[in-house]
């Protein structure tokens, strides 16, 4: 599997659809899905130049610009943002703002000068510097976004479809940085969301449920390709009732507690029939009623949803009220009749009664 990392491959697999060039049919599918806009709110005008930013009585200038995914794709024709920027640095410390427009291709009409030109499609983006010169034409501007789509889905098990309000997926850099994390990238992508973003290597974490449900997994975006992945959790949505009998009635007023079987807690609930999604492995349910505190080991597999019944006679085993006592037993002691076992020897001096002398008669 390529681009999934070491660790991530024991309990993840992946289904990868037909790669899609990114020509007529993959402008169409970008639009089909729902599509995580988040570039900076800008006006939505189709060429919006900023007042005062063209020199008095200079002779301005007509700059076309285009964006294509691939150096051999068509212009894209829709979602792109344009920003130009003037390089020299405001009294805010900041770049200021020349023009922007939204859409596909853009028109400018710009003063004779450098310029900083960024273009964004989704969260991918490419910035190139832009001279326009005191006389003649600007040729157009062709900027290449190297760019490909990321479509994240899940299911638990081998096909169980998992439901949409479950899911949550949050890209990050493949990099590590210095203090040991990853440059968020995008975080609470819903499924069936096409991502744009530049050719690349990025860190997948899919979420299932809020509890301990979490892949991890590295996805290579290829640039003009829409890239398909179906992350597999080994997880199940457990449902926990404090029952009388088996098969009867909830209990109301329950507090619970999900333990795993080492005793690190996982989840906890104050419900009649509370529902968890659980990573597989091996757990206990602890259901508190009033005085009492009733525990079932049980176990979770994966895609396998199931109710989960503790029942009232289950109550967990009550702690010794009081701590053991340990009785010495002297040499000249002589154990109960019918007691075979060996007579306690005697314990030997401390060394704080070595150092005093009380323990010269110690064998």
């Amino acid at each position: 599997m390529v681009g999934i990392s070491p660790y991530a491959r024991i309990s993840l697999a992946f289904a990868f659809t037909a790669l899609l060039p990114l020509g007529s049919q993959a402008q169409e599918a970008f639009q089909t899905f729902r599509q995580m806009d988040t570039t900076a709110k800008m006006p939505k005008l189709n060429a919006f130049i900023a007042p005062g930013t063209a020199p008095q009585g200079s002779k301005l200038h007509e700059v076309a610009l285009e964006a294509k995914l691939t150096a051999n794709g068509d212009a894209v024709q829709d979602g792109l943002s344009w920003y130009v920027f003037s390089p020299m640095t405001g009294s805010d410390g900041k770049l200021p703002l020349i023009a922007s427009s939204q859409g596909g291709s853009a028109d400018f009409q710009l003063a004779p000068g450098d310029y900083f030109v960024n273009v964004s499609f989704g969260r991918a983006g490419v910035t190139r510097k832009l001279t326009v010169p005191e006389e003649g034409k600007v040729d157009k501007q062709t900027m290449v976004l190297e760019a490909g789509g990321l479509l994240l889905n899940a299911v638990s098990g081998s096909d169980v479809r998992i439901r949409p309000d479950q899911l949550s997926f949050s890209i990050y850099s493949a990099e590590v940085r210095e203090d040991g994390e990853r440059g968020l990238v995008m975080a609470d992508v819903p499924p069936n969301t096409v991502v744009r973003l530049n050719a690349g290597t990025y860190h997948i974490v899919s979420e299932y449920g809020d509890t301990n449900a979490s892949i991890r997994a590295d996805i290579q975006v290829e640039a003009g390709k829409l890239t398909e992945a179906t992350i597999q959790h080994k997880a199940a949505q457990i449902t926990f009732k404090l029952v009388s009998d088996a098969g009867g009635e909830a209990i109301a007023d329950t507090a619970w507690s999900i333990l795993t079987a080492a005793g690190d807690s996982v989840g906890e609930s104050v419900s009649a029939f509370p529902t968890m999604v659980l990573a597989e492995g091996e757990y206990s349910a602890v259901a508190r009623n009033k005085d009492k505190i009733y525990q079932r080991d049980f176990k979770v597999e994966a895609g396998k949803n199931t109710d989960v019944e503790v029942l009232m006679k289950d109550v967990q085993p009550e702690a010794p009220t009081e701590a053991a006592k340990t009785v010495q037993v002297q040499p000249d002691q002589q154990p109960p009749a019918g007691d075979t076992s060996s007579p306690t020897q005697a314990p030997l001096p401390s060394y704080d009664q070595l150092q005093s002398g009380t323990g010269d008669d110690a064998d």
